[in-house]
């Protein structure tokens, strides 16, 4: 059995499902097995969406107007199609780039292969600019990471205060700009240094 999903959004000035409506018709699906969404593509709750993954079945192909409809980007439509495979269940476009897949077929399939290793090729690409970051960044003595919301002088002015009997820890983590966990995790309440303390004026 034939199930559409078709998507339209503000954000890309598309406000009709009529053209997706009727291409779907046109490639046979049934309007009762059409399904439809008015929001972004970049929306994580797509209840069309979902209601449609939930009623397509095994031996079923899921048709939709443009790949840019059922996917956010090339690595969200690889693995949608991997889990729709999985399940024995086909994707046919009927327009637009990747109008030439159709998973139930040999020619399909072998199309989606090159979008599939274009998909891990971008994966690796991201990895090896994230690593060179990386290294880079140590090259030139910064660890990376978030940065550091305790720093030395804030945490020599939590030493001091907590040692106060007044000092009120709520007001201290506000005039500082960290949590309470924050604080304790480098100073006890009587104001000494704890390990994570002790590291951060190390680095200092």
């Amino acid at each position: 059995m034939l199930i559409g999903y078709m998507r339209v959004s503000k954000a890309d000035g598309s406000q009709s499902t009529d053209l997706q409506h009727d291409a779907l018709i046109a490639a046979g699906v049934n309007p009762a097995h059409i399904y439809e969404d008015h929001v972004s593509g970049k929306d994580e709750d797509r209840p069309g969406m979902a209601a449609c993954l939930k009623a397509l079945r095994e031996g079923d192909a899921l048709v939709v107007w443009k790949l840019d409809r059922l996917s956010r980007n090339l690595r969200h439509l690889v693995n949608t199609v991997h889990d729709l495979t999985g399940r024995d269940i086909g994707l046919k476009v009927l327009t637009g780039h990747g109008a030439a897949i159709d998973t139930t077929t040999a020619a399909g399939k072998l199309v989606f292969g090159i979008f599939a290793a274009l998909a891990e090729f971008e994966r690796e690409l991201i990895a090896e600019r994230t690593r060179a970051g990386i290294a880079s960044a140590r090259a030139r003595g910064r660890n990376g990471g978030r940065p550091y919301k305790m720093t030395a002088a804030k945490l020599r002015l939590a030493m001091a205060a907590m040692g106060q009997p007044e000092t009120k820890v709520g007001t201290l983590c506000q005039e500082l700009g960290v949590t309470r966990q924050t604080l304790y995790r480098h100073v006890s309440p009587k104001g000494e240094l704890r390990s994570d303390g002790t590291k951060l004026l190390a680095r200092q």
